[in-house]
């Protein structure tokens, strides 16, 4: 006979819906991570044959067969729930069947279908394979939403080039955690990887090579086009007008010239504030950055220098919102009300306080400085990433709502290719549960911990090369290796 067993995702502006239509069947995994904020399941468990499972849409769903971005995904996810199998089946493919296994998923007028890519990831997690081969399902029932919207990763590829194929298995890594935002520090003092239509020299004499250690528009098009489909916006960071010494090597006369005495150094400073010049090329360049990166959202940076003399209102003709680091709000200067600023100073005291000041001012915030996981000690870090508390501030309720979300930050000094996938994962997971799910739930880091070593051993079946909790090991570890 057949059996139903339904989950339910609420979300604060939409509903998502699926219900898994599974053959009755009589070890399981250790659990879903990051932790749902509501989850029952039972010993009760129901094979899934394979050559029989297929995704498909609710009768009522907004979005139907032809829907690329989910239809993309349940292609994906076939495969990943079932890796000896290489593309799943439709029910046009299978309803001759007698017996079936179907999941419909249910997508409701306002909701983004991007969203659906969390359901799945769940689903695909609930999912666990015998040792003689055969998969099975517990019956469960989940209740879920994401406690902030911003749920990002950094990325800084101006320090160490990163090649597109390692940023596209970092987006891969962030959905299967579900992060929601590639913060992409694209260009900074060391190299501008970038290659910009209007000013071609900016990477042609400011990467660390015009050919090999660039992004093209094809590049940057194709890791935006990765990333919605798995339901990650791409923010792009220009830092400025700090952090901007590769910039000059390819736009003269932009950055500030040093003296010594009164004899020119032949070193250079931030972006020069006197020149009518300057105004014009950092309007052009956003522009066009504005034009290939389509998200509502800027990075214009700002740290570690006076930002009396730049140009965040820049993103207002741009119809962008526009986000600064801390120092910007520190310096006193004068800041549009809808800008988002992006705290990654101190320590918790330190940065307790400075979420207390900028919200008290009305502005919202994000929190990157627990996270900065390019620093590395001996032992379970992960545990410290685990416990920070995003709201454990001095301030009221709806100086609270202000704290939008959170960052992980991988700066490049020490990272490239060949570590940045094991230093990342799974540590960056740790803030990630922290970022999504209920802080009284997983407030037990001892009971976080065989989750997170599950979810280790599935992120390396997955072909996520992260690196180990503690001893012990995955069943799952060498292949692919």
């Amino acid at each position: 006979m057949s059996v139903v067993t339904s989950g339910r995702y609420t979300f604060p502006s939409y509903n998502l819906v699926f219900f898994i239509f599974l053959q009755l069947g009589l070890h399981s995994v250790e659990g879903v991570w990051p932790l749902p904020q509501s989850i029952t399941s039972s010993p009760e468990r129901y094979p899934l044959n394979p050559q029989a499972f297929y995704f498909t849409y609710g009768s009522q769903s907004a979005a139907q067969e032809g829907c690329s971005v989910l239809d993309e995904a349940f292609k994906r996810y076939f495969s990943l729930i079932f890796p000896d199998y290489s593309s799943g089946r439709f029910y046009s493919e299978v309803k001759f069947l007698k017996c079936k296994n179907e999941v419909r998923f249910k997508v409701l007028l306002n909701l983004n279908v991007v969203v659906v890519h969390t359901g799945l990831e769940t689903f695909s997690q609930l999912v666990y394979q015998e040792d003689f081969g055969s998969y099975y399902v517990n019956k469960t029932e989940i209740k879920d939403f994401p406690r902030f919207q911003f749920r990002g990763i950094l990325l800084d590829t101006s320090r160490h080039y990163l090649p597109v194929q390692a940023i596209l298995k970092t987006l891969d890594a962030m959905a299967f955690s579900k992060f929601n935002v590639f913060h992409w520090h694209i260009v900074d003092d060391p190299s501008f990887p970038y290659q910009s239509r209007t000013f071609p020299d900016l990477s042609a004499k400011g990467a660390f090579h015009p050919m090999t250690h660039i992004y093209t528009q094809s590049d940057v098009g194709r890791v935006i086009s990765f990333a919605r489909m798995r339901g990650i916006r791409v923010l792009p960071e220009f830092d400025s007008p700090g952090h901007t010494q590769s910039w000059g090597k390819g736009q003269s006369d932009l950055l500030t010239p040093c003296y010594s005495g009164s004899s020119p150094s032949g070193t250079f400073g931030p972006v020069n504030p006197i020149l009518p010049s300057t105004y014009k090329f950092m309007a052009t360049l956003f522009k066009e950055v504005s034009s290939v990166f389509p998200d509502s959202y800027i990075h214009l940076g700002g740290d570690e220098v006076n930002f009396s003399c730049c140009i965040v209102n820049i993103t207002v003709a741009l119809n962008r919102t526009s986000i600064v680091w801390q120092d910007v709000f520190d310096y006193h200067e004068r800041i549009p009300k809808d800008t988002v600023l992006h705290i990654w100073k101190g320590l918790p005291a330190s940065y307790a306080a400075e979420l207390s000041a900028i919200t008290k001012a009305g502005y919202r915030v994000l929190l990157a400085a627990p996270w900065y996981i390019n620093h590395i000690s001996y032992g379970q870090d992960w545990r410290n990433y685990y416990t920070v508390q995003p709201l454990n501030f001095s301030g009221t309720e709806e100086q609270k709502k202000l704290v939008i979300g959170g960052e992980v930050c991988m700066w490049g000094e020490y990272v490239d290719a060949t570590n940045l996938t094991p230093r990342l994962w799974p540590r960056a997971s740790a803030a990630a549960e922290r970022l999504w799910s209920d802080e009284k739930q997983t407030s037990d880091v001892d009971k976080a911990f065989p989750r997170l070593q599950d979810f280790r051993c599935e992120l390396l079946r997955r072909g996520i090369q992260a690196e180990p909790l503690f001893v012990g090991h995955c069943k799952h570890e060498y292949q692919g290796v």
